[in-house]
């Protein structure tokens, strides 16, 4: 189930955040892990990844200098998460792309966006339309290929998400070589199937002809 929403620009200035149950501390507790995630941002960080965090997995994307980020239940199906952070982003586009630039904005300046997050929120949350949604987009979103990482990892460990950009560019590229060898495998295994087979009718076509045609 999706729990919550928010947007920022890229330098770390919120835009807007979905209103949530803030009764619920864990929830809270996520929220201010994304916040210092933002911070941590930089132009070589990477542009989607996925991060778990205890109960929770927290979606980004990145685009046109705004961070989408949904904060989902563990076990909801990355792919609509995907298409929802897409959903998002292509409507807050359309909305506010020719303001949320400018130097004068204030923080949280789009809280009217939250009317559109919550109705869009209730449709991916559906039970019943999830199995159509997860069936149109599960060939739109390459997501087996979008890096995961704990966040922890992210805050207390030291790691960066400039290093996330390139594990994930290496993990594209290992899945690359995987399906080259992959190809490369299946080619030698119909050599070594049907190279007997080849052998043995050209030997009847050759021994046809030197007795009958010769």
């Amino acid at each position: 189930m999706i729990k919550s929403t928010l947007i920022f620009r890229d330098d770390g200035l919120p835009l807007c955040s979905s209103v949530d149950d803030d009764t619920d501390p864990s929830l809270s507790d996520q929220k201010k892990k994304i916040k210092v995630l933002i911070s941590r941002f930089t132009p070589q960080a990477a542009n989607e990844a996925t991060l778990e965090s205890g109960a929770y997995e927290i979606h980004y994307i990145r685009q046109q200098a705004v961070v989408y980020i949904v904060i989902v239940e563990k076990g909801y199906q990355r792919n609509l998460a995907f298409a929802y952070l897409s959903d998002i982003h292509q409507e807050f586009e359309h909305n506010y792309g020719n303001e949320y630039i400018k130097p004068s904005v204030r923080p949280y300046a789009f809280v009217s966006f939250d009317n559109f997050l919550q109705k869009t929120k209730k449709i991916y949350n559906d039970k019943r339309v999830q199995g159509n949604l997860d069936q149109l987009n599960s060939e739109l979103l390459g997501v087996k290929q979008i890096m995961t990482k704990n966040i922890e990892d992210l805050l207390y460990r030291g790691d960066s998400l400039d290093k996330m950009s390139d594990l994930s560019a290496s993990l594209r590229q290992d899945s690359k070589k995987y399906r080259k060898t992959a190809q490369k495998i299946n080619f030698d295994l119909l050599i070594s199937q049907y190279t007997p087979i080849a052998l043995v009718a050209f030997f009847c076509v050759f021994l046809f002809w030197w007795v009958f045609l010769k």
